[in-house]
């Protein structure tokens, strides 16, 4: 039996490092490994949730400790969304674990929603987390 796989959609913010968390518990609690995906639309120079080199580097490290199987992963595409689940897929993920952030109405009508496109598009079960406050 192959351990239990967690991909982690993962932003070098609160929200991310809430997801990353919970991923890593979840990956201990199953005895499983964590697949961590960091991806951007392709508009990497302005969006600030696309890990830089020196985030990447503390991300690696911070995992290292961590005494778990870890795979990090970034990646451009047109969607968000689509990179993650396509992370699933290739891996065959047992869950994915997203972080959520509020967004008004209108802010999901322009923008859409990424955790949207993962809650409904899984083909595994997706934890969504959000930050203490």
């Amino acid at each position: 039996m192959s351990p239990t796989t967690i991909v982690v959609g993962w932003s070098p913010d609160l929200y991310g490092e809430a997801a990353l968390a919970r991923a890593v518990e979840e990956a201990r609690l199953r005895s499983g490994r964590v697949v961590v995906v960091n991806a951007t639309r392709g508009d990497a120079l302005v969006d600030d949730r696309y890990a830089d080199d020196e985030q990447l580097a503390r991300l690696t490290a911070g995992l290292a400790d961590s005494g778990l199987e870890v795979d990090v992963r970034r990646s451009m595409g047109s969607d968000v969304g689509d990179q993650v689940l396509q992370v699933a897929a290739d891996v065959s993920a047992d869950l994915v674990v997203i972080g959520l952030r509020r967004r008004s109405p209108v802010g999901k009508l322009l923008m859409g929603s990424v955790a949207q496109r993962i809650l409904l598009g899984a083909d595994c079960a997706v934890l969504a987390v959000k930050p203490p406050h």
